[in-house]
C-alpha cells in the first residue's frame, strides 16, 4: 500500500488524487478544457479512475469536492473497493473590498462549511482565491484567517491553507495561524510558481506543518518520468504530492512510477512505442 503521513492526526496517503483532470481545468486552453470534459467528466469514468488509486492505498482526494458528478463518483469508488476516502476540501469563501476591515460574513462561512461537512470533508483548506487575497506582506500575516479556522474547528474540520504565494507558508508559521497543513505549487519547471524553484523548495522543507505539493507535472507540460523523481526526492517524508490523471491506466502508471522512486528501484513501466524507437530495440 502507498506510504502514508499525517495531517493534524489524520492518516493520509502521501500521494493525493487531484481533480483538475476530472473537471476540465487544463491550464492550457479552452479547447483542452472542452476535450477533458468530453472524455472524463462522467460519474462512471471518474469512479473508474478513483478506484485504481483506492486499490493502491491512495485514499486521499483534494479539491472542490461538493460538485457533481465528482461527489457521487467518489462514493461509487468507495463502494466498489470497500474503503473510504479522506476528503480534503478547498472551498472558496467570498471576499471583497470590505473584508479586511469588516471580516467575513459569518453566516456565509457557516453555510459553506456545513456544505463541506455534508459531503464528508475531513480537512478544509480555503482555496487560494480566498487565502491569497488575505495574505498581507506589510503585516506579514494572513488577515482574518481565524474567522475561518475557528468555525472549522467548531465543526470538527481540520484546517489548512491553500496558496499560490510562498509567503503564505512563512507568514502563517511565524504568526502561529491555527492550521495543520499547506498547499503549495511545486514542479521542476517553475510553472505558476511566484519564486524560483529552489526558493520554494527551501520554504517547503522549513515549513512547520506538512505540505501538499500540487501541479508536480506542470499541468501536463512535464512527463511523469521527468516530473515525479524531482518532486518525490526533494520533499520531506511528511509531505505529499497531488497528481491528476484522465484514465485508469494513467492513474496506475503514476502510482507505480512513484512507488519505484520512493523505493529506490528501477521502474518497470511499459514504454510508449513509436516508429523512431525501432533502431534502438534489440534485434
Amino acid at each position: 500500500m502507498f506510504p502514508r503521513t499525517q495531517i493534524g492526526g489524520i492518516s493520509v496517503s502521501r500521494m493525493i488524487v487531484g481533480i483538475n483532470w476530472f473537471m476540465g481545468w487544463s491550464h492550457t486552453s479552452a479547447a483542452k478544457d472542452a476535450l477533458i470534459r468530453e472524455m472524463v467528466l462522467d460519474r462512471g469514468r471518474i469512479a473508474d479512475i478513483i478506484e485504481v488509486y483506492l486499490r493502491a492505498g491512495v485514499d486521499t482526494i483534494l479539491g472542490s469536492l461538493t460538485q457533481e458528478p465528482l461527489s457521487n463518483a467518489i462514493r461509487d469508488a468507495e463502494d466498489r473497493v470497500g474503503r473510504g476516502m479522506i476528503r480534503i476540501g478547498t472551498p472558496t469563501f467570498p471576499v471583497d473590498a470590505d473584508t479586511p476591515a469588516n471580516g467575513f460574513d459569518r453566516s456565509a462561512v457557516e453555510r459553506i462549511l456545513d456544505e463541506e461537512l455534508r459531503h464528508g470533508v475531513d480537512i478544509c483548506m480555503p482555496h487560494q482565491a480566498t487565502t491569497d487575497a488575505l495574505m498581507d506582506r506589510c503585516s506579514r500575516t494572513i488577515r482574518r484567517i481565524d474567522e475561518l479556522t475557528g468555525p472549522m474547528r467548531e465543526r470538527g474540520l481540520t484546517p489548512g491553507l491553500s496558496t499560490h504565494m510562498p509567503e503564505t507558508i512563512v507568514y502563517a508559521d511565524a504568526s502561529g495561524a491555527d492550521v495543520e497543513t499547506y498547499i503549495s505549487i511545486y514542479n521542476a519547471m517553475g510553472f505558476l510558481m511566484q519564486l524560483e524553484v529552489d526558493w520554494v523548495s527551501r520554504i517547503i522543507r522549513e515549513a512547520r506543518k506538512p505540505v501538499v505539493t500540487i501541479k508536480p507535472m506542470a499541468a501536463g507540460q512535464l512527463r511523469p518520468f521527468q516530473a515525479l523523481p524531482f518532486v518525490w526526492t526533494t520533499i520531506r517524508p511528511c509531505d505529499m504530492v497531488c497528481v491528476g490523471s484522465m484514465t485508469p491506466a494513467e492513474a496506475k502508471e503514476l502510482v507505480d512510477l512513484s512507488l519505484s522512486i520512493l523505493e529506490r528501484r528501477d521502474s518497470e513501466l511499459e514504454l510508449q512505442e513509436t516508429r523512431s524507437k525501432k533502431s534502438v530495440k534489440p534485434v
